[in-house]
């Protein structure tokens, strides 16, 4: 696998077509596990971008894709469905090389969701449809609307869930009938790149799907803001996010989806099953490395069950074995980089020196890779950073609240956030399970670690952002509705 791509050239996908980045420059793509070289990627700036999106508007308004009958378009899905179906341990590999997650969590939720998702979006491809009202049987016309696709997407993906990222978003975009450009992290591109190559294998059309990497700065930035891009879905923070706004505001009021940060409450009252909650939490955080936008990673727990609590999630943090993603037996593989690990110290490094606790970890390991050991902190008041801004790191803050504590008084703790992205509930006592539902200001709640198998629409409010991704929700962000009064 190393060898591939190390000897890979580095080349954009661009209207069925691999080639050089325009001006020639290129990125290294290095192993967070250990800093050595994976592969070395074009860097696109914005001319590969307008050629990417001029190719994926020639693929939209004259190409085969917008005349395919929707069953066509929903049998090329289930096709690429099934071819990555068929490399899927492939893919987890180089996927665990390139962003350092574990190949076991790889398989059973990224490439599942993945799969999932391509799946469930073929289905709907034949099931978009406008209306039409009922109207009087003498009427002298008829009234009704269309669902149309948008056109052209721009699709920017992020580094800490990078293919299953790129596959729910082409997902939603092919399966309306849009054409895309993707524009994946420059930190972990190379899984994207995999699946330009099954897009080609499995027959969609050139121009369809083009892939431009390169750095947010010189190649994000231009699809963002090009005036040809009508629909932007972006994954990442929020600072990015308002940037992209501004973009689109400044050329052509683009539509965009926005799946921002997080820093999602979890409350864990005294009735809840403890162990069941500590092991959820601890492996929510774990996650990623701490490096999942939904993670619950500031702990509220009632104050006659806070050290059991405690102490059950510093045990199961003791037991997590740390070490390489793409190596059996790790629960736990590195950071995305040097930068994000240093990020994460700086953050709870001030929050201790402002009187916050660690109780476990709070430091990387030694030796080489951006490992990061798990972390509980406590003693932290909600001004400080460990509070107030996502970490992104193996990081819980763990924080009382009263026995006699009120629904409305737990939620202002909870909402106290500029996030609202996802919400965590630990409790048997229905009353104040829905209570609390009404009360969080999030876009998801997740009670007593969720259950069902229906794939519901994702997303935030505040500034974890705007709009849903996921199902009939999702797929009408990539449509335009054109209304129609017809006389006789």
């Amino acid at each position: 696998m190393r060898q591939v791509w190390a000897t890979r050239p580095p080349q954009l996908l661009i209207d069925g077509q691999w080639q050089m980045a325009a001006a020639g420059n290129t990125l290294e793509v290095d192993d967070p596990s250990d800093g050595s070289r994976i592969a070395t990627i074009a860097a696109g700036d914005g001319q590969d971008i307008d050629l990417a999106v001029a190719a994926a508007r020639r693929a939209f308004r004259d190409g085969p894709w917008p005349r395919l009958p929707a069953s066509r378009r929903a049998a090329l899905l289930f096709a690429l469905a099934d071819a990555i179906e068929r490399e899927q341990h492939e893919l987890a590999l180089l996927e665990s090389l390139d962003a350092g997650h574990t190949l076991d969590s790889i398989l059973a939720v990224d490439l599942s969701i993945g799969l999932r998702s391509l799946r469930d979006h073929a289905g709907w491809a034949t099931k978009l449809a406008g209306e039409t009202p009922m109207q009087p049987v003498d009427a002298a016309g008829m009234d009704y609307f269309l669902r149309e696709p948008i056109g052209v997407a721009g699709i920017i993906t992020p580094w800490n869930a990078p293919l299953l990222m790129v596959l729910q978003k082409l997902a939603t975009a092919l399966a309306a009938g849009c054409t895309a450009v993707i524009k994946p992290a420059e930190l972990a591109p190379l899984s994207a790149l995999r699946l330009g190559e099954l897009c080609a294998e499995v027959g969609i059309p050139a121009g369809v799907v083009n892939i431009v990497t390169g750095t947010g700065e010189a190649a994000g930035q231009a699809l963002a803001g090009h005036p040809d891009v009508d629909i932007v879905s972006f994954t990442g923070s929020t600072a990015v996010g308002k940037r992209i706004m501004a973009a689109s505001a400044n050329s052509n009021l683009k539509r965009l989806v926005l799946e921002l940060g997080g820093k999602s409450p979890v409350l864990v009252f005294a009735d809840a099953d403890l162990d069941r909650a500590a092991q959820a939490i601890v492996e929510e955080i774990c996650f990623k490395s701490g490096q999942y936008c939904a993670a619950g990673s500031r702990v509220f727990v009632q104050r006659s069950v806070h050290d059991a609590l405690l102490q059950r999630m510093r045990a199961m943090m003791e037991r997590l074995s740390i070490g390489p993603g793409h190596l059996p037996g790790s629960d736990m593989g590195p950071m995305i980089s040097q930068r994000q690990r240093d990020r994460a110290q700086a953050i709870i490094d001030h929050s201790v020196a402002a009187g916050a606790t660690v109780l476990r970890g709070g430091h990387a390991r030694a030796g080489a890779g951006c490992f990061y050991e798990p972390t509980l902190i406590t003693d932290a008041h909600a001004d400080m950073r460990v509070s107030r801004e996502e970490i992104f790191a193996p990081a819980l803050v763990v924080t009382p609240f009263d026995d006699d504590a009120s629904p409305q008084q737990v939620a202002a703790l909870a909402n106290d956030s500029h996030y609202g992205l996802s919400a965590k509930l630990w409790s048997r006592d229905l009353r104040t399970v829905h209570q609390l539902i009404r009360l969080l200001q999030s876009g998801q709640v997740v009670v007593n670690g969720g259950g069902g198998e229906a794939i519901l629409p994702f997303g935030g409010v505040k500034q974890s952002g705007f709009g849903r991704e996921n199902g009939r929700v999702g797929l009408s962000a990539f449509t335009e509705i054109k209304a129609v009064r017809l006389g006789y």
